[in-house]
């Protein structure tokens, strides 16, 4: 079992930065796939971007492209996701969540465990 913890979500005004953080404890964090999606209100939970198990291949979805950047710390458990230049419609709360099938889904069926999520609100 996994345990996943996001933390860094805030207010920011249009064109501002933010650096999500998700902390994993529970089993071998370089062991499994890590991705970071979203919610807004009344919305799906879409996909934003995942890194591989080993932090070499990357993905994001094509709105945040260029803007936002996926990276982890095997050694600190911790999968990040910078986020500059960030717009209004950004805004949501955002999840961390571990893939053990090191498939790096990008789709929500795809992963095994969710952290309970923090909320970005983008201003304009």
């Amino acid at each position: 079992q996994v345990q996943l913890v996001e933390s860094g979500g805030g207010l920011v005004q249009a064109g501002g930065s933010l650096r999500l953080s998700c902390a994993a404890s529970g089993r071998t964090f370089s062991s499994y796939a890590m991705g970071w999606f979203r919610q807004a209100p009344e919305k799906e939970r879409e996909f934003v971007a995942a890194i591989s198990w080993n932090g070499r291949n990357t993905y994001y979805e094509d709105s945040v492209k260029g803007r936002f950047t996926i990276s982890r710390d095997n050694a600190k458990n911790t999968v990040y996701l910078q986020m500059n230049s960030l717009k209004p419609e950004d805004t949501g709360v955002y999840y961390c969540a571990a893939d053990f099938s090191r498939a790096t889904s990008t789709t929500t069926s795809g992963y095994d465990y969710w952290g309970q999520g923090t909320q970005v609100t983008v201003s304009s």
